[in-house]
């Protein structure tokens, strides 16, 4: 399963990613841009991204930024179930 690597770690680099710009937002450091959190998630991550979004309160007032999120990672979910069928069917 090379793709559920690929998610578990794009989703372990997202959240981590998150979880450095909540400190930075908290404490006014610099922040990790908005395209860069997007590109974390189109890579793999947005599964990590969305758990990162829920448990750190980070980018959740932000509904324009919250919504795609969490889709991409039903997404990204559904493609893992159904690779996973797949595979255990084949």
């Amino acid at each position: 399963m090379l793709a559920l690597a690929w998610v578990t770690l794009w989703s372990g680099a997202a959240f981590v990613v998150y979880a450095k710009d909540k400190r930075a937002a908290s404490t006014g450091r610099w922040r990790t841009r908005e395209r860069t959190l997007r590109r974390l998630e189109w890579l793999g991550g947005a599964i990590g991204a969305a758990l990162a979004q829920q448990l750190l309160r980070h980018k959740t007032s932000k509904r324009g930024f919250r919504e795609p999120t969490r889709l991409l990672a039903a997404v990204h979910a559904a493609a893992l179930c159904a690779m996973g069928w797949w595979a255990m069917s084949g």
